[in-house]
C-alpha cells in the first residue's frame, strides 16, 4: 500500500481579518488516526475548512502538503481529486440532486480526473455500489432516490457523509465533529462505518471532536489538544481519559 502524508507546516489562518490558527504544524500518515480535541472556539473546525479550501478561511502563512504537493493554491475540487475528503459537522441540503446521482457523479468525476481513460459508471450499475456502501451504514436504500440531505435526520445526514467517504476512497479524511447531534445508536453505527472505511482504505484520519464518546468506538493513535489556534499538547489515547476527567482548564492559560 502506498503511504500518504498530509504535512501541515506552521499554518496561520484568518477569518474576516481575525487570526484563528497560529503556527499550527501536524503530520498525518496513512493508517493513522489523529483526534483533535478542544473547547469551542479553539480553531478545530477552522483547521478542517482551511485544509479543504473554504474561501472564507484565508491562509496567511505556512503550508499544507499532500504527498509533497502544496494544497494551498488549489481549489476545493482539486484538493478532493488529490485525495482529501471533508465530512461536515452540518451537512448542507441540496434540493433537486438525488443522493444516488450525487455519489455516482462525484465518484465518476474523481476517478476520471486521476485516470482519463476511466469509463463512467451508469446509474443502474452504480446503484449496486451505492447500496453496498449504504448497507454498511445501516442506511435504507430508499435514500438513493431522495434529494441530498433533504428531510434526512441528523443521524441520516452523518451516515450519508460516511457513505460519501466510502464512495470516494480518500487518502486523508477530515471528520469535523461527525459525532455532533447523534444519539447513542447512530453514533455507534457512524463510528463503525468510519472504522470499516479506515481499515479498508488504509487512509489517514483527522477526527475533530469535543467529547470522548466517539473515541469509545474509534481508538486514536494520537490525540492533540487545541487551545486558541495552537496545539498545546499531544499524546496517545490516554490523553482522552485525562480530558474526560479534568477538562481543558489547565491548558487554557498556555498560549
Amino acid at each position: 500500500m502506498v503511504e500518504n502524508l498530509l504535512d501541515i507546516q506552521n499554518l496561520q489562518v484568518e477569518v474576516e481579518g481575525k487570526k484563528i490558527l497560529q503556527d499550527l504544524s501536524l503530520q498525518i500518515k496513512s493508517g493513522e488516526i489523529h483526534a483533535v480535541m478542544g473547547p469551542n472556539g479553539s480553531g478545530k473546525s477552522t483547521l478542517c475548512n482551511a485544509l479543504m479550501g473554504h474561501p472564507k478561511y484565508a491562509v496567511v502563512s505556512g503550508d499544507a502538503l499532500l504527498n509533497g504537493e502544496s494544497l494551498i493554491t488549489l481549489s476545493p475540487d482539486k484538493r478532493a481529486q488529490k485525495g482529501l475528503f471533508l465530512a461536515f459537522q452540518y451537512p448542507k441540503e441540496v434540493p433537486g440532486v438525488t443522493f444516488g446521482n450525487f455519489l455516482r457523479l462525484a465518484s465518476n468525476n474523481l476517478k476520471r480526473a486521476n485516470s482519463p481513460e476511466f469509463a463512467a459508471i451508469g446509474p443502474a450499475q452504480y446503484f449496486k455500489v451505492a447500496a453496498e456502501h449504504m448497507s454498511e451504514l445501516q442506511m435504507d436504500k430508499k435514500f438513493v432516490g431522495r434529494s441530498l440531505n433533504m428531510g434526512f435526520s441528523g443521524g441520516e445526514k452523518k451516515r450519508a457523509e460516511i457513505v460519501q467517504m466510502l464512495a470516494l476512497e480518500p487518502k486523508i479524511a477530515l471528520l469535523d465533529e461527525i459525532d455532533s447531534g447523534l444519539d447513542v445508536d447512530a453514533l455507534k453505527t457512524v463510528a463503525e462505518g468510519i472504522q470499516k472505511a479506515y481499515e479498508k482504505l488504509g487512509m489517514g484520519v483527522l477526527l475533530i471532536t469535543h467529547y470522548q464518546r466517539i473515541l469509545n468506538y474509534i481508538k486514536p493513535d494520537f490525540v492533540h489538544i487545541m487551545i486558541d489556534g495552537r496545539i498545546v499538547k499531544s499524546g496517545d489515547a490516554s490523553l482522552v481519559l485525562e480530558i474526560e476527567k479534568e477538562g481543558y482548564a489547565k491548558y487554557l492559560t498556555k498560549k
